[in-house]
């Protein structure tokens, strides 16, 4: 500025050097050079992270690591202690796919058939209560589609626009609770039909989704008795059998995360039916619980599939645990094989 001009003037030395620079400002110039240089340190490391989280070249197998089973309820209009917006679960997506997370389901962990590129890493999606706000259908002029703002929808859009995000969940079903957790629906609730239900399930395995045991209505099996626990659950695989005849269910998510005081009873029970006389028997290969961290991968030797733990994603609880994942350096990698041999257990054959 013109005081540095004439302070050049003054002091006899040629105008336009540094030489009349005063000590503020030559103490601002350095400090704005250094602010300068640590910007660009910074947007350098920045891009770096972006590049190692969304290249899997840079990562290194490790299929002794961890993997996180997600947990969703509702999928609505705002996010929520139990819900999550339907631009929120958009989001997840993004961010699963862009930092080289692939889905597998429950049944596919328990086998070791982790079938995902190298370099990425498994994620199992679950979703519980069967509600319609996770698969909703639509009429419009007579047709009948699936709701683009559903859970269902949303999976179904993004496994268009990224082919290699298959239809891979676990839909843990409700099939006979109050306000719509009916197998996504019924009696007209959010303008569900209860012709639809068995179509929706239907639906669901055959675009290669897993459905998986959650009780008839959603019983804390904790407070009844071993004939009440056997009876929700057999009731429950019955409803899902009447969709998918002959369809073999795996996985089982316990109702709150309670056990029943008989554990054994959450992996495999018998009820009869006292109208037909029936037996139905149940033996699951895996339990879910509903909280706690991402999971052993099979080749450890600390994979428990009957008692697995599970991430509840609300806020920002997504994003804080890979993070977590990827700081500490235990985030199962994908060697590329396409199985994973789960420890003192064969390898299946490939499907």
């Amino acid at each position: 500025g013109p005081s540095w001009r004439s302070s050049a003037r003054r002091s006899g030395r040629p105008t336009g050097t540094r030489a009349g620079v005063g000590a503020s400002q030559r103490s601002a110039i350095a400090f704005a050079a250094m602010h300068i240089r640590l910007n660009a340190f910074l947007a350098s490391a920045l891009t770096a992270a972006s590049t190692f989280a969304q290249t899997p070249q840079l990562r290194t197998a490790n299929e002794q690591g961890r993997i996180p089973i997600l947990e969703y309820h509702l999928v609505g209009d705002k996010d929520s202690r139990w819900g999550r917006s339907a631009e929120h679960f958009r989001r997840d997506l993004e961010l699963l796919y862009a930092r080289g997370y692939r889905p597998i389901t429950v049944a596919q962990l328990v086998d070791g058939a982790i079938d995902v590129p190298a370099g990425m890493s498994p994620v199992v999606v679950t979703f519980d209560d069967a509600s319609p706000s996770q698969f909703r259908y639509v009429e419009r002029d007579g047709t009948r589609e699936i709701d683009p703002s559903s859970a269902v929808g949303i999976w179904i859009a993004f496994n268009r626009t990224h082919p290699d995000w298959k239809n891979r969940a676990t839909f843990c079903v409700l099939s006979g609770a109050a306000a719509g957790h009916n197998l996504f629906g019924d009696r007209g609730i959010e303008g569900q039909k209860s012709t639809w239900r068995l179509e929706k399930l239907r639906y669901l395995a055959g675009q290669g989704f897993e459905l998986c045991a959650h009780t008839l209505w959603h019983a804390d099996l904790a407070k009844y008795s071993d004939a009440v626990v056997q009876e929700q659950i057999a009731r429950n695989i019955l409803a899902i059998d009447s969709a998918v005849s002959g369809y073999r269910v795996r996985t089982f998510a316990l109702p709150l995360g309670h056990w029943p005081r008989n554990r054994a009873l959450a992996t495999a029970g018998t009820w009869r039916d006292p109208m037909s006389g029936r037996e139905v028997r149940y033996a699951f290969d895996a339990v879910l619980e509903v909280t706690g961290t991402p999971v052993p991968g099979p080749a450890s030797d600390r994979f428990n599939p009957r008692a697995l733990q599970r991430i509840q994603v609300f806020g920002d609880a997504l994003e804080k645990m890979l993070d977590r994942l990827d700081a500490s350096g235990v985030r199962f990698v994908s060697s590329g094989n396409g199985h994973v041999k789960r420890s003192g257990v064969p390898v299946p054959p490939r499907r």
